[in-house]
């Protein structure tokens, strides 16, 4: 059945930005403009009332965790969608840290199964660089690309072997892989467990180096240089990292980068009081550190903002803080953070949606953009909605934020994935089991499930 959106403020950065309607047929855009069918001449069409909602492209997550196979108890794939459609998330990208780790097909094929049965948001897998990420042999990337892997990456460890990081670039381009880098020199870092500094002193934790990360991140550029490979480098903490990024691309290197919001939105000030929810890895950094990843959102240095949503249950979490894992999860919370960021000056609401819709798809290779004859991803924005973060009513399984009890204004109340709304949320602030879609000259409410 086609489906109008109407009457939305609808932005898609560099070639529109416009109050229209978006005709949407067979699950791709059909047509944009003022006035499109009436629901007089076209009885069957569904319409979403748009009117006072941001219409973008739908926004795309390049950094996932959702802990299926192995971990289920922390996040399913269908529990990590759900939380991306709530999120306002069209699509995610899952790493290969699972257990078993996803270096092989199979593995591959089971994430993109499980996916099918979840509620439609697209799935994107990520496979392993090296088998069960030991850093010592490559996996097969034409096996991992032929079971729908749409990159590479020992995500959760580093690659350690300089030679082993170069074969891997040389062996992806040829297979068009993105290979992803999780830049941590493992010796500086060691036994690290927030970052290094007078907070770490003050509180009697041990600290990792800002070098930490930045050595690697030059290393890999020196690597894309010679290989002339695709690079992206996962989650930038640190402002050496921001400056190494952007004299890379000012020299023509291949490399794209991401951040994530807990870089530009907290500092290690959020430790002070041995909160494990603010425990990750690469660390909360320094107020210099948050400026410079905010600098290099601004000019571009940053080419997107990923998650890292890193489900971990109380067991993992409730220890003493240099035992705690690491990780906090961020799909439902991203969204309102980056607009907060935009509230504040930092990044433009245009630059927004580029980090979290365009760019990660032009990065992916995936059609992008709000134009007849592409996928019908949306999301649409509700910039006004204040709401309170309760991490007791995420769609995920865990509840390892440190935002809880944030005040923030504005969010995704409505995902939508060729042309299917998998989230909808009522006016009044609570979830529904399925979207209000005004449907011929009546409102019903849709029971499929999608929320």
């Amino acid at each position: 059945m086609p489906l109008l959106i109407k009457g939305g403020r609808v932005l898609d950065p560099g070639s529109i930005d416009d109050t229209m309607d978006i005709l949407v047929q067979k699950g791709r855009i059909a047509k944009l403009g003022k006035r499109l069918p009436s629901l007089k001449k076209t009885p069957k069409l569904r319409v979403i009332d748009a009117k006072g909602l941001l219409v973008v492209p739908g926004l795309i997550d390049l950094h996932v965790h959702f802990r299926e196979p192995g971990h289920e108890y922390k996040e399913t794939i269908e529990t990590g969608c759900l939380a991306a459609a709530a999120g306002g998330f069209t699509a995610v990208c899952p790493m290969p840290n699972t257990n078993p780790v996803n270096d092989n097909r199979q593995i591959t094929e089971f994430i993109l199964e499980k996916a099918q049965k979840a509620c439609g948001v697209r799935v994107f897998p990520v496979g392993a660089i090296s088998k069960g990420l030991q850093g010592i042999l490559l996996t097969e990337f034409s096996d991992l690309k032929a079971g729908g892997a749409v990159a590479v990456s020992d995500d959760g460890r580093p690659v350690a072997s300089s030679l082993l990081m170069r074969r891997a670039l040389e062996y992806a381009k040829g297979f068009d892989l993105l290979v992803i880098s999780h830049c941590e020199d493992a010796d500086l870092a060691g036994g690290g467990a927030m970052n290094e500094g007078a907070v770490a002193t003050r509180l009697g934790l041990p600290g990792i180096p800002n070098a930490a990360e930045s050595i690697l991140v030059l290393r890999d550029i020196a690597l894309c240089a010679l290989t002339g490979s695709r690079l992206h480098i996962a989650h930038v903490s640190t402002r050496e990292s921001v400056a190494a990024i952007r004299e890379a691309k000012a020299s023509g290197i291949p490399v794209t980068a991401e951040t994530a919001p807990h870089y530009f939105s907290l500092t290690e000030e959020a430790v002070q009081n041995y909160d494990t929810h603010a425990k990750m890895n690469p660390p909360l950094r320094s107020e210099a550190d948050r400026l410079a990843v905010i600098e290099g959102l601004a000019d571009g240095t940053l080419d997107a903002i990923a998650t890292d949503h890193a489900p971990h249950s109380s067991i993992e979490k409730d220890l003493e803080f240099d035992r705690a894992a690491n990780g906090i999860i961020g799909l439902e919370t991203a969204l309102p953070l980056g607009l907060k960021l935009v509230e504040s000056g930092g990044l433009s609401l245009s630059a927004l949606i580029e980090k979290m819709a365009v760019n990660p798809a032009r990065i992916l290779g995936l059609d992008k953009g709000i134009q007849p004859g592409n996928p019908a991803d949306f999301t649409l924005i509700d910039l006004n909605r204040p709401f309170c973060v309760d991490a007791n009513r995420f769609f995920s399984k865990s509840r390892n934020t440190p935002f809880n009890g944030w005040e923030l204004k504005g969010k995704a109340v409505c995902t939508i994935v060729g042309g299917k709304v998998v989230f909808q949320e009522k006016e009044s602030g609570g979830q529904s089991k399925g979207p209000w879609i005004q449907q011929g000259r009546k409102t019903r409410h849709d029971p499929r499930k999608g929320s």
